[in-house]
Formats: C-alpha cells, sequence, structure tokens
C-alpha cells in the first residue's frame, strides 16, 4: 500500500510539473508573440510615416539630365536651357544652383515657388576658354526635393586654339624651368652642407 502510495504521488507530482512547465513555455511563446506583434506594429506605422512624408515633397522631373554640346571651338561661349516639371505634391522652391567649376554657369532659375504639376526652366552657361578636349561639368539644384538636391550635367568636345595651346605650353615649359632650378639650389645647398660638416668633423678629429 505505503508502494503503491509512493508511485500515486509521484505520478501526480510528474503531471504537476509538467503542466506547471507547459503553462510557463506558453506564457513565455504568448509573450514573444506579443513582442514580436508589437515590433511589426512599430515599423508599419513608421513606414506610413515615410510614405506621407514623401508625399509632401515637391518632384524635379527634367525633359534632359544631360547636353551634349558636341564639338566646339576652344573659347566659345555656349549655353543650352534645362526644362523641368514639379511632378509632386508641394510647391517646388529652388533656393540655389550651382556649376561644379567656374567655367559652367547656370542662371535665370525661378525664384518664386512652382505649383505642383506646373513648370520652369533655368539657362547654363559655359566657357571653354582653357577647357580642351573633352570636359564633363556638373550643375547641383538645391530644392526641397526628397533628396534635398537634384543634378544635371553638360558635356563637349573643345578643339584645342592653336593660340591657348602655345601659351600653355610656354606657361608649362617655364614652370619646368622654375622647377629645375630650385631643385638645382637645393642640391647645391645640401651639398655645401655637407662639405661643411665634413670639414668641421675632420677638424675636430686632428690633436693639438
Amino acid at each position: 500500500m505505503i508502494r503503491k502510495g509512493f508511485i500515486l504521488l509521484g505520478a501526480m507530482s510528474l503531471i504537476l510539473f509538467t503542466s506547471c512547465k507547459d503553462d510557463a513555455t506558453k506564457k513565455v511563446d504568448e509573450k514573444k508573440v506579443a513582442v514580436a506583434g508589437d515590433r511589426d506594429a512599430k515599423i508599419e506605422k513608421e513606414a506610413v510615416k515615410i510614405d506621407e512624408a514623401a508625399k509632401n515633397f515637391a518632384v524635379m522631373t527634367f525633359e534632359n539630365k544631360m547636353h551634349d554640346f558636341g564639338i566646339i571651338n576652344e573659347g566659345d561661349q555656349v549655353e543650352t536651357v534645362f526644362k523641368f516639371t514639379n511632378d509632386g505634391n508641394s510647391p517646388l522652391l529652388i533656393s540655389n544652383i550651382k556649376g561644379s567649376c567656374g567655367c559652367t554657369v547656370p542662371n535665370d532659375w525661378p525664384r518664386e515657388p512652382i505649383a505642383p504639376g506646373a513648370s520652369g526652366q533655368f539657362t547654363v552657361k559655359y566657357n571653354s576658354t582653357n577647357k580642351p578636349n573633352l570636359k564633363t561639368n556638373t550643375v547641383t539644384i538645391t530644392a526641397n526635393t526628397k533628396t534635398g538636391s537634384e543634378r544635371v550635367n553638360i558635356k563637349a568636345f573643345a578643339t584645342p586654339s592653336p593660340e591657348l595651346q602655345a601659351k600653355r605650353d610656354k606657361a608649362k615649359a617655364e614652370r619646368e624651368a622654375r622647377m629645375k632650378k630650385q631643385q638645382a639650389a637645393q642640391k647645391a645647398a645640401g651639398t655645401a652642407n655637407t662639405a661643411v660638416k665634413q670639414t668641421k668633423t675632420g677638424h675636430e678629429g686632428h690633436n693639438h
């Protein structure tokens, strides 16, 4: 009887332990599910915010983002017009337009807000003086678009001017001559310093 009682007690304890373990596991699983659900809800909420924010930006859509002037003569000053449309849901406001170098100058961009669906344009002038051969330059537009800036490009192949090329060759030769003169002077100074050091060392080595 006593043995049967111990066996029965052990069986009941095992059942209770297993039940408690199952309940704990169930609670942990439910907690994980709840945390994952909260995380997914936050992610979805942030995605909605991003989508809503994106709807508030202006969108610059260009007819062409690259203009090729083709082959020109060095020294020529050429210009082109970039046309665009605001395909966003907010008025487009351009705060600045700047070329990547002084030879590329944008002008005449709209200073007033451009309504959604409306169009605008600006001019880019290119001065090819001292810009021989193929050159590509960038024009950066600062505006209230999603990225905060947009870019267009121009390129041209300027046939070198014989007169300007001669000036460049002369200037290059003069620079090289100055460099050689400086290097020769530095070498001579170094040799003189070495000779002085050797003379001092030799003099100090004599016995008086």
